[in-house]
């Protein structure tokens, strides 16, 4: 079943090729959405994918996927599916 999340990553999360990191990630995995920098210094994930691959996903983000950079926190809530989306992409 397709499942959608919007997940919110806090810590040393921009500057350090965090987004491509996650899309590469994202890529792997086959998840579709965005990803994205924020001005209070988080990084937002809209994700959908498949339940299992969406669990490999969060746990990987949390992980942090990028070397240079530090997760504070990661924190995720369901979100309505996009059928609009396709791919995963680094705004």
């Amino acid at each position: 079943m397709l499942i959608a999340k919007k997940i919110i990553v806090r810590g040393r999360v921009q500057g350090v090729g965090f987004r491509y990191s996650t899309k590469n990630i994202a890529d792997k995995l086959g998840i579709q959405g965005n990803v994205w920098n924020e001005s209070d210094g988080s990084v937002h994930i809209e994700a959908q994918a498949e339940s299992d691959a969406m669990s490999d996903f969060i746990s990987k983000i949390s992980m942090s996927p990028s070397p240079y950079a530090r997760i504070d926190s990661v924190d995720s809530k369901d979100i309505p599916v996009n059928e609009h989306l396709h791919r995963f992409r680094a705004l």
